[in-house]
């Protein structure tokens, strides 16, 4: 079953296009990576989706239910739909004036837990977020990383069917990163969808379905075995004290059989219909499979290229 539908999906701010023309679907216990930079139109998606924003255009169902459409909530639906969401905002939505058990308390009650069912939730929420025994301590003293791990058990008392992270390792150190995904996969494991808005590329080879969202339009879809297979060739990774100079002498050569190359870090990578052009042939070098971030740089300079 598809648990969200985005048809059309556009959103305008005056003039501004912020979302432009996205259409995908995610299917149920799916965890889909939405990547791109910052300002491409992640969170303004995740925000129409939850219905926190009408779209301008365009149609989104979620658990086969429609939310929006032209621009207007659907038939009064959205408020029950809700119930069975999770949203975890990309700014930090806990209170750091209130204890662990404080936040969960408050949260147990907005969304109507009561008796035994809210005990038995707010305490699966601390175990999950490795915080028992630290209940009665303020939030403001957590580390980044215990504070997402309790902000996404908030977001999960309720139990919803479908869970919306807007890039929700932000500013956290790579551990707490890894902790945090590894408590995605076991939401997955148990039925969850989730739907997790990221510009780290290492994140997205976490995902069982990505889509590139880039100045607003979605400019690929799929798995990540599958985005790597986008720009065909021979990728190379040429090793350079002065990488720049060797892409601007590169691009002045223009030699035959080179699809695109493009600095990363020391090197540059070059992407060939074949072997290696013949002004690098004899320079030190070796092939290597696309990384997320070279299929992104591809898609991107490629739809610079063609005005797309």
């Amino acid at each position: 079953m598809i648990a969200v539908a985005l048809e059309h999906l556009t959103k305008q701010f005056g003039n501004f296009v912020a979302v432009d023309d996205v259409t995908l679907s995610i299917e149920e216990g799916c965890i889909y990576g939405f990547l791109g930079p910052n300002g491409s139109g992640k969170s303004t998606t995740i925000r129409m989706i939850c219905g926190l924003l009408s779209p301008t255009s365009g149609t989104v169902r979620v658990l086969g239910t429609e939310l929006a459409g032209n621009g207007g909530a659907g038939g009064g639906s959205g408020t029950s739909l809700r119930r069975h969401m999770g949203y975890m905002s990309q700014k930090f939505s806990l209170y750091g004036d209130l204890t662990v058990r404080e936040n969960l308390d408050f949260y147990a009650g907005m969304y109507s837990l009561s008796g035994t069912k809210r005990k038995e939730r707010v305490e699966a929420m601390l175990a999950m977020a490795d915080l028992d025994g630290q209940e009665r301590v303020l939030t403001s003293a957590l580390s980044t990383g215990v504070r997402q791990r309790l902000a996404l058990g908030c977001a999960m008392l309720h139990e919803p069917k479908i869970l919306f992270l807007d890039e929700p390792t932000s500013g956290v150190d790579p551990g707490s990163r890894r902790r945090f995904w590894e408590r995605i996969y076991d939401l997955a494991e148990g039925g969850t969808t989730v739907m997790v808005t990221t510009h780290f590329m290492d994140e997205a080879e976490h995902c069982d379905r990505l889509g590139f969202i880039f100045q607003g339009r979605l400019i690929a879809s799929g798995t990540p075995e599958e985005l790597k297979r986008l720009p065909g060739g021979t990728l190379y990774a040429v090793p350079s004290e002065a990488p720049m100079a060797l892409l601007q002498e590169l691009e002045r050569t223009a030699p035959s059989g080179l699809l695109d190359a493009y600095v990363c870090g020391n090197s540059l990578h070059v992407l060939a219909e074949g072997s290696l052009p013949g002004l690098l042939d004899t320079r030190e070098h070796q092939v290597i499979s696309p990384s997320l971030e070279d299929v992104f740089v591809f898609l991107v300079r490629k739809g610079r290229s063609t005005g797309e």
